[in-house]
């Protein structure tokens, strides 16, 4: 007499491995999903931030050359590597500015 359980049957086991298969089919499918979204919300933050602080390195190079003139390289390079927030401070700043020299100190702090 053959003593088998359901569970050591070819079909049971083919029925498992198709179920596992199908779940780690819709595991793979989600998790690309989320990663998509997860990406793309990420993409569309750091977009909108390097957007704005270009936006803004734009208004503070506009207003400092319309106050002191053409700025030299020296100037403008490490202005273009303020981050957003100092970006902002130094858009405030350069109002109590009287000349380049305040510039330069300015910048000389912020290191």
């Amino acid at each position: 007499m053959l003593d088998i359980t359901f569970k050591e049957t070819r079909v049971y086991q083919d029925i498992k491995e198709e179920v596992q298969a199908e779940a780690l089919a819709r595991g793979l499918e989600q998790g690309l999903e989320q990663g998509l979204e997860q990406g793309l919300e990420q993409g569309l933050e750091q977009g909108l931030e390097q957007g704005l602080k270009q936006a803004t390195l734009n208004l503070v190079i506009r207003q400092l050359t319309k106050r002191f003139g053409e700025l030299s390289e020296d100037l403008r390079s490490p202005i273009s590597q303020l981050s957003l927030p100092a970006l902002e401070a130094l858009g405030e700043a350069l109002l109590d500015f009287a000349n380049l020299t305040n510039l330069r100190d300015w910048l000389a702090e912020q290191n």
